[in-house]
């Protein structure tokens, strides 16, 4: 057909004319990203999204590179992080955006390296941090009410809201710009606290909803444990299991999101090791791509460390340590290569979980069930699953048998062919080992200075009772003096044995009469209060009480967290002869933080304000150390082991490195951390001050700089394991092996460049044991060793056939029975050195 010119002419123009609208609305972009019940979609493709939880300000920048290259190579296409609204305006109307809180910068390079972004704005993040993240001056905005439907929180938290969205998009960071940031959370977890805010929580979701999406930045907004998020924000799931748990979501048209897996679980000082294995995690993941999900994060997938004094209650320094990363930046295997290797098998299974029109579950036994993807054209996928918790089991499907071990899916890319069993692991194990640097603790000279214990005389803040702890330190120390005075006469004392009790709304106390430590006592995190009783030596005439109030960080979770309280509540001396001396309206004066945190003991400039002396052995409470010591050799995270001290902070070249607490044990009589990370970063190359600040006295003589490694490396592999996920790959909708060879085989790979220097174990046969402590059997083949250290010794990395013709030629010992072989090396520098 011949169109007329005229006509040609009007199609031009108004072709010209949308184009222009178009460009001129964010609406109407046409990278935005979109979503419907099946997927989310960037540039209108569909995807499978792997993300992991890595928080800007819990490493320094330095060390961002290379934690975001792990997470890359570990399978994942996303990285998600809160923005912390107290560290980037800590105080009202002033703004920090520089080294670890330069968000912008963190954005931009998961970016560079290949990840698209989701951005947990909040502003109320939760996350184990001091406050939630919000500022300590939101507290005192008069008649406020955080997270409600009321005028003064709305105003500030929009307000905050729409300066990050503002940088986010003045530097065309969203996706519908062009940038990595494909969705963007509001609030966080408010389902928890809603019920407690009545019809004012109501409102507030709805409006917190209704303002989010105002901003109009061209990307989706979820609402994580949201039942009710008001369209079109997206309800996501946070939990272990949320395959099982997730109601789903409140719209047939939205995906299935899951915006916190939890990768073990957070500590708090006082808490025994916290454990959650790679077949664990690998189970719940495998389970909720099966279910329609397309996007599962790992929470977290590196903790890093809580710098200062950002952890909130009780909350260790060290941040999610049994996560993929371990919070020294090192790779915890197996779960770190197990999740990689699953992320590897489901998107072999990519095609047919997007696009399959059908989907089906087949029931294949007594808790046994398969869920099937297919489409036309041949795209098929399986997921077999084993849901009993303690039997391995054998299912028939489509013709074909399969072995499914106890609490596992299998998946089958074709429907036909295992490439990954979430409970058969084939990546290798690792163990953690501290070794103690020769050059940082050569020429060890400690010294010492003391903080002076106030008395009425030096607390200035008056008041007829203790005040209220937080009120006063305003989040700018952990520290609040209560000091008192009174009067005792002899008579009092004839015959009796005072005892001091303290009423304590948490978190921990130090307790000091006439200037003579009595002793301390805490909380936990359960509960923050406590009582305090100590016999205390009174003098005839003018008394002294000196009470220590202390902090471990801010409240984090809960409603009302306007309304938290902390401190001295009520004292007494018991036990005199005239009966109970109340004292908690005896008058109180008060003193805010230390004096060494006033002239900043810690930095250079000032410790030479203070007067010090030599430091040995066991030292008195409230003593300040310092000594220097030169970088660590090698390129292995520093740390320093504080296992003889007590409670305290630690700062290297005046940059604190967080809380420690050893003298607080488990249940099972052991401190919760007592390695504490120094990023290579904060160090020169000699010469580095060292600061402690130790509150209940402390062998200063133990303390020592150690290096943190994964050089012990293991492997177990047994005959029924299948060939490692990268031995398949996809051509034309089939699963096709890529080499001729596919029996099992133990694949072992130094870090960091290194060599196999020795093969300290290696058994063919029955062996026992985790990586770094693992026993032999009854079965083990006499030339376990010799053919591995043939196979690995010197090098970087080694594959070992698990072939019977190898290990046993002349019929080894056992024949019957299914053999394993368990193979554990250390790894040293070797020739071949990481290129710069």
């Amino acid at each position: 057909m011949v169109i007329p010119e005229r006509l040609l002419f009007l199609t031009v123009f108004l072709s010209l004319c949308i184009a222009l609208v178009v460009s001129d609305d964010e609406n109407l972009n046409l990278n935005a990203v979109t979503f419907d019940g099946r997927s989310i979609m960037v540039n209108g493709r569909r995807e499978l999204f792997f993300s992991g939880s890595i928080h800007y300000p819990r490493s320094p920048p330095e060390e961002w590179p290379e934690i975001l290259n792990k997470a890359k190579h570990g399978g994942l296409n996303v990285i998600q992080t809160y923005v912390f609204w107290n560290i980037h305006e800590p105080v009202q109307g002033q703004f920090n955006f520089e080294g670890k809180y330069d968000i912008v910068k963190f954005i931009k390079l998961i970016q560079k390296t290949g990840m698209y972004v989701v951005l947990r704005i909040g502003p109320f993040i939760e996350a184990e941090w001091n406050f939630g993240g919000f500022p300590y001056w939101l507290k005192e905005i008069p008649g406020i009410t955080f997270r409600a439907d009321e005028d003064n929180f709305k105003f500030h938290m929009k307000q905050f809201t729409e300066m990050i969205i503002k940088k986010m998009k003045d530097e065309k960071l969203f996706a519908s710009q062009g940038g990595p940031i494909i969705l963007a959370q509001i609030e966080n977890e408010y389902n928890n606290v809603q019920l407690a805010y009545k019809s004012l929580g109501t409102r507030y979701v709805e409006w917190a909803g209704n303002m989010a999406v105002g901003m109009k930045t061209g990307v989706p907004w979820v609402m994580c444990k949201q039942k009710d998020a008001p369209d079109p924000v997206i309800n996501t799931c946070n939990g272990r299991n949320c395959g099982d748990t997730f109601t789903g979501p409140n719209r047939p048209n939205k995906p299935s999101l899951w915006t916190e897996n939890w990768t073990a679980q957070y500590r708090v000082f006082g808490d025994p090791p916290s454990q959650r294995s790679a077949e664990d995690l690998a189970f719940s993941v495998a389970r909720f791509f099966s279910k329609n999900g397309t996007l599962a994060n790992y929470y977290m997938y590196y903790g890093g460390t809580n710098f200062g004094r950002t952890a909130s209650s009780f909350v260790t320094t060290r941040y999610y340590d049994e996560a993929p990363i371990d919070s020294f930046g090192l790779q915890k295997e197996p779960k770190w290569g197990h999740l990689r290797d699953l992320h590897t098998a489901l998107r072999l299974s990519k095609k047919a979980l997007l696009f399959g029109d059908k989907i089906s579950v087949e029931i294949l036994g007594d808790q046994l069930e398969a869920r099937i993807y297919e489409k036309p054209g041949g795209e098929c996928a399986a997921f077999l699953c084993n849901n009993r918790t303690r039997d391995p089991a054998t299912a028939t499907f489509r013709g074909n048998q399969y072995y499914l071990p106890a609490h596992s899916i299998s998946i089958l890319p074709d429907c036909k062919t295992v490439v990954y069993n979430t409970q058969t692991v084939v990546a290798q194990h690792n163990a953690r080992t501290f070794h103690k640097s020769e050059r940082a603790n050569r020429d060890v000279k400690w010294e010492m200075t003391r903080e002076i214990i106030p008395t009425v005389d030096d607390a200035k803040i008056k008041y007829i009772e203790p005040l209220e702890l937080l009120a006063q330190t305003k989040d700018t120390t952990d520290y609040l003096w209560y000091t008192t005075r009174f009067e005792v006469k002899s008579e009092d004392l004839e015959g009796s044995h005072p005892v001091i009790q303290v009423a304590n709304l948490g978190h921990a106390m130090g307790a000091f009469v006439n200037g003579e430590y009595i002793g301390n006592g805490h909380g936990n995190n359960i509960d923050k209060s406590f009582s305090f009783k100590a016999p205390v030596n009174l003098k005839v005439g003018t008394n002294d009480i000196s009470l220590l109030g202390m902090t471990v960080g801010l409240p984090d979770s809960g409603a009302y967290l306007e309304h938290r309280m902390a401190g001295v509540h009520a004292v007494s001396i018991e036990g005199l002869k005239t009966g109970r001396l109340d004292l908690s309206f005896n008058g109180w004066n008060h003193k805010v933080g230390m004096d060494g945190e006033k002239i900043k003991l810690f930095t250079q400039g000032g410790s030479h304000r203070a007067t010090w002396s030599s430091a040995k052995g066991k030292g008195k409470p409230l003593t300040w150390y310092k000594r220097y010591f030169d970088t660590p050799e090698g390129n292995s995270p520093p740390a320093i082991d504080m296992s003889t001290m007590g409670k305290g902070m630690v700062w290297v070249n005046g940059q604190s490195i967080g809380r420690y607490w050893v003298s607080y044990l488990s249940p099972i009589g052991k401190p919760s951390q007592v390695e504490y990370h120094i990023p290579r970063s904060f160090l020169k190359p000699s010469d580095n001050l060292l600061v402690i600040f130790e509150e209940e006295g402390g062998d200063i003589d133990g303390v020592q700089i150690v290096l943190a490694k994964r050089d012990t490396i293991c492997s177990f592999v047994s005959e029924y394991h299948p060939p490692t996920v990268k031995s398949w790959a996809r051509q034309d909708a089939k699963i096709t092996a890529l080499k001729d060879d596919m029996k099992p085989k133990a694949h072992l790979k130094c870090p960091n460049y290194k060599v196999m220097a020795s093969i300290d174990f290696a058994s063919f046969g029955n062996p026992v044991g985790v990586c770094g402590i693992i026993s032999p059997g009854n079965c083990t083949s006499a030339s376990s060793q010799k053919v591995v250290e043939q196979y690995c010794l010197g090098k970087t990395e080694c594959t070992i056939p698990i072939d019977r013709k190898i290990f046993d030629k002349d019929q080894g010992p056992c024949p019957e029975i299914q053999k394993t072989l368990a193979i554990q090396a250390t790894c040293v520098e070797g020739s071949h050195k990481r290129e710069q």
